[in-house]
């Protein structure tokens, strides 16, 4: 993965790769937390941010645990909650995790930046917290993600793929994620980097909480807006929204228009064995979910982080972050096998029910 500093929107968090700072400015310090003589015997607070994206449920949290047992020797406690999409109630469930005396917090934030106020108690209460997959805002401790430019960018370059020399024969639309997502902004920033002045954006929204029937809303405000003869193609930020936008296409009666992803949930790798999606960006969440427990797992017993996290970041509050990014991949139905499959993410089973039967021995897959 190409490191280099990258600049931002304003609002946007910044990611430099460079030593920014250090690890004390990052909150890295943990002075108050007095956790050096902590053996096996810790407690982490682990919290998500919703459940509408498959991914959390099925992969991060049993990914989470399972690494912490391992790192502890099966005894370190995973305490869990789930914020369903509601920034007030995660802000409670740090309170939360602050009165039941966790050592550390993994903490993958609803709004990045009204949790701010939340890290800085964890803070005070000596609590070192990791931020996961999002970059919250306040003194975080450590950071790991994919890197969130990268991933729009792969999105971006497989639509121009996709469409080739038709590319300015019509309009786009850009199914971009939450605002209150740091990441969302990442992702559209490294598909404009790509398809700006490659492509003729006819609409483009922020959608509210990433949430299918929201994205399925602002499709069919599109179809209105540009005429469905128009349309060529979508880019949309991750495979639960593409689900909603090919929803909308379909009811049009617009066909072979490709659709962008993300996440490799299993409904956006079945779309695609159809063609009904073009691509999904596969994050291998398995080294994320490592990373975040290992980081985890030696700020609560009061380790350096110098062996783990090897990548600096930048917040719109704090500098150097400790940090670990891991790769992604752009999954398309020519590599599902030595993705998805090859790492155990699916079996082949599990994609080619027989809805799919028929798409899957298509394309090989069987």
């Amino acid at each position: 993965m190409r490191r280099a500093a990258v600049a931002v929107a304003a609002g946007a968090m910044a990611i430099s790769l460079a030593a920014c700072g250090s690890a004390e400015e990052a909150g890295g310090d943990n002075d108050s937390t007095a956790s050096a003589a902590k053996g096996d015997d810790i407690k982490v607070g682990l919290l998500l941010p919703e459940n509408q994206t498959a991914r959390y449920e099925k992969f991060d949290r049993p990914l989470i645990e399972k690494k912490i047992g391992e790192l502890t020797n099966g005894k370190g406690e995973v305490v869990y909650a789930n914020a369903k999409q509601d920034a007030s109630q995660q802000a409670q469930q740090v309170e939360s995790m602050i009165t039941n005396k966790v050592d550390v917090i993994i903490l993958d934030a609803v709004d990045s930046a009204a949790i701010k106020s939340s890290v800085q108690k964890a803070k005070d209460a000596g609590i070192p917290v990791v931020a996961y997959d999002r970059l919250a805002q306040g003194p975080i401790d450590a950071y790991t993600s994919f890197d969130n430019v990268t991933v729009g960018k792969t999105q971006g370059e497989a639509l121009l793929k996709a469409l080739g020399d038709k590319a300015k024969d019509g309009q786009i639309v850009m199914m971009n994620g939450s605002s209150t997502d740091p990441n969302a902004a990442q992702f559209k920033e490294g598909a404009h980097s790509v398809l700006d002045g490659k492509v003729n954006v006819g609409k483009e929204y922020d959608t509210k909480e990433w949430k299918p029937e929201n994205a399925n809303a602002n499709m069919e405000g599109a179809i209105s807006a540009i005429g469905k003869d128009k349309i060529i193609g979508v880019y949309s930020a991750n495979d639960g929204m593409a689900g909603g936008i090919i929803t909308a296409l379909k009811a049009a009666g617009i066909a072979d228009v490709p659709v962008t992803g993300q996440d490799a949930e299993l409904a956006g790798v079945q779309r695609i064995v159809t063609g009904e999606q073009y691509m999904s960006v596969y994050k291998p969440y398995a080294p994320e979910a490592d990373a975040a427990a290992e980081m985890a797992v030696a700020l609560a017993q009061g380790k350096s982080l110098d062996s783990i996290a090897k990548d600096k970041v930048d917040s719109p509050t704090n500098q150097g972050i400790p940090s670990v990014l891991v790769d992604v991949t752009s999954l398309t139905k020519d590599n599902i096998k030595d993705t998805v499959i090859k790492d155990g993410v699916y079996t082949v089973n599990e994609i080619c029910t027989a809805k799919y039967k028929a798409a899957c021995e298509k394309i090989g897959l069987e």
